[in-house]
């Protein structure tokens, strides 16, 4: 007789679909953590934002309803500055029909390019009586928020 054949273990099938189907699913996890992980930070960013901007427009509008419109000028953008003259803004917030009252309705923040920017709708009332609805705009600039474009 002969020898005896050493034993050896059968071959083992290959699953190269199963394995890239494992490795895409791992993927796409980490993705999905990477995204969930994006969103919670934006939210918290945004949470975190709308106090600050309602005070800033709480303020600027507190400012014009007193009177006090240097006050109010210094809350302003670089760039809404650069279009008003503090003596112009002056001039165009005592200009009849003068706001006398107001009441911030919404206060809503949202990224734009990365960067947060408010907008807060508020019920102006004006000294005749009038009311109407205006968005002010409130971007962060110089570590702080302003309120930016035609406030009213």
């Amino acid at each position: 007789m002969g020898a005896a054949q050493p034993w050896s273990r059968p071959a083992r099938r290959r699953h190269p679909v199963r394995t890239g189907l494992v490795i895409a699913a791992v993927g796409t996890a980490l993705c999905c953590v990477g995204v969930a992980g994006l969103g919670a930070w934006n939210l918290q960013l945004v949470t975190q934002a709308a106090g600050p901007v309602r005070e800033t427009a709480e303020g600027f509008l507190r400012e014009v309803t007193a009177g006090d419109t240097d006050g109010a000028y210094e809350r302003l953008c670089a760039d809404a500055r650069t279009r008003w003259s503090q003596l112009g803004f002056t001039s165009w917030v005592r200009t009849p029909p003068v706001v006398r009252d107001y009441e911030i309705v919404d206060v809503s923040v949202a990224t734009r390019g990365g960067r947060p920017h408010g907008t807060v709708t508020v019920r102006l009332t004006r000294d005749t009586g009038n009311t109407e609805q205006r968005d002010l705009s409130v971007v962060r600039e110089d570590a702080g928020w302003r309120v930016c474009g035609d406030p009213y």
